[in-house]
């Protein structure tokens, strides 16, 4: 019983090991044969479909952008320089003036009842001038008859003489006068556009009120921005120099503007690192409001003979910047380059001759030495019509190519053996 036990022991653990051998020693066969003959089928590498363009030689304007805060050049606050009575207002709100133009009238009468009384008194000492003149001119001759002593002459000159500063005193109570009554009437100092009118007939206002109304410079007018403190030589020389332009524009697509540098600040703010700078603009249509925000581009020098290329051909990675360009036999080349500075859409770089060609779209799929092929005009909207043509043929035939089972594998090498 006991030997027929064993024999049962040794004939499954046979049984087990040869199944064993079968399934896992047999299969290292069949899979190694596989790549062999897939190698026959393997097919080249297919060409990336790039879009090429060719780097540009030529100046190229360096332009800071900045924030800017529309200013006027010239804005005045309207106060009275006596207490008195408004009798009329000779302007509206937001009427625009000239220099000159009378914009309100106060109660004068005491001024011109002061400027009469003045007047008055200057009349009667003219003709006391005058007797005083004809007295001199009397007693001259009496001394020269020998009637009256020389002591005549010199009386009648020391009247006249003190009767003429009466007369000059007089004139000057008279220029006070008018100067008071001048104080009555408000002309605009300047021309522009009026503000908030905050009086009417009828108010009393006093030196040191609020403003009666504010008149604002609009055309031309300016924009203040903070320039950094390393553009300053450049902005100096720009003020010299008549090809160097600011451009304004009003968020929201409100307009872009052309103005040019007008002054400099004299004074670095410590605490910013930059410099107040104004720039000069039209403002005919009255697009500019002051107090408005507005962004700033200001092209503070010009590279001569720079290398452009799209700022979408330059790859950043943790070395640098780099770029694909097609080398020879129409494979890429990984360039390195220094991007000196960009603006918008371009990058002015260096590292690479004017012309190459550089990779613009498609970079993604590119490795160092990748074949590429320049996408025609047609597709130059990152579709290449010919690949995905290709593409989706192998990937339908792909997907028709269904791996053959394990099991099957296995058979056939058994029979095979």
């Amino acid at each position: 019983m006991s030997k027929l036990k064993t024999l049962t022991i040794v004939a499954a653990i046979a049984a087990i090991a040869g199944g064993s051998y079968l399934k896992w020693g047999s299969t290292p066969k069949a899979e190694g044969s596989a790549p062999a003959a897939g190698a026959k089928d393997q097919k080249p590498a297919r060409p990336v479909s790039v879009s090429l363009v060719s780097v540009q030689q030529k100046d190229f304007p360096v332009t800071i952008t900045a924030n800017g805060v529309v200013s006027s050049p010239n804005m005045v606050d309207i106060r009275p320089q006596v207490t008195s009575t408004i009798t009329k207002v000779h302007i509206k709100e937001g009427q625009f003036v000239k220099a000159g133009d009378l914009l309100f009238s106060f109660d004068s009468r005491a001024d011109e009842v002061n400027l009469a009384k003045a007047q008055a008194q200057l009349d009667k000492d003219l003709a006391t001038l005058a007797d005083n003149q004809r007295q001199l001119t009397r007693s001259k001759e009496l001394v020269a008859r020998k009637f009256v002593a020389q002591s005549a002459v010199d009386t009648a000159q020391a009247q006249l003489d003190a009767q003429t500063a009466v007369v000059a005193s007089d004139k000057a109570a008279v220029a006070a006068a008018k100067v008071a009554l001048s104080y009555q009437r408000i002309v605009a100092p300047s021309s522009g556009r009026t503000g908030i009118v905050g009086v009417y007939p009828g108010s009393l206002v006093q030196p040191g009120s609020a403003a009666l109304v504010t008149i604002t410079q609009m055309d031309p007018i300016t924009v203040t921005f903070p320039l950094p403190q390393r553009h300053l030589s450049a902005a100096l020389q720009s003020l010299q120099r008549s090809d160097s332009y600011v451009y304004a524009s009003l968020p929201d697509n409100g307009g872009k503007f052309k103005g040019k540098l007008k002054f400099v600040d004299n004074v670095v703010d410590a605490s910013s690192g930059t410099v107040k700078v104004k720039a000069e603009f039209e403002n005919k249509e009255m697009k500019l409001w002051p107090g408005a925000y507005v962004n700033v581009d200001f092209s503070v020098q010009t590279l001569k003979d720079a290398l452009v290329v799209p700022r979408e051909a330059v790859i950043v990675n943790p070395k640098g910047s780099a770029v694909y360009i097609a080398g020879a036999e129409g494979k890429a080349e990984l360039k390195p380059v220094q991007v000196v500075t960009s603006l918008q859409n371009d990058a002015v770089i260096t590292g690479i001759e004017a012309g190459a060609r550089v990779v613009v779209d498609g970079k993604q799929n590119l490795r160092p030495g990748s074949l590429i092929k320049e996408r025609s005009a047609e597709s130059k909207d990152g579709k290449d019509k010919s690949g995905a043509k290709d593409g989706s043929k192998e990937a339908k035939e792909a997907k028709d190519a269904k791996p053959a089972p394990a099991g099957s594998a296995s058979a056939s090498a058994a029979s095979a053996s």
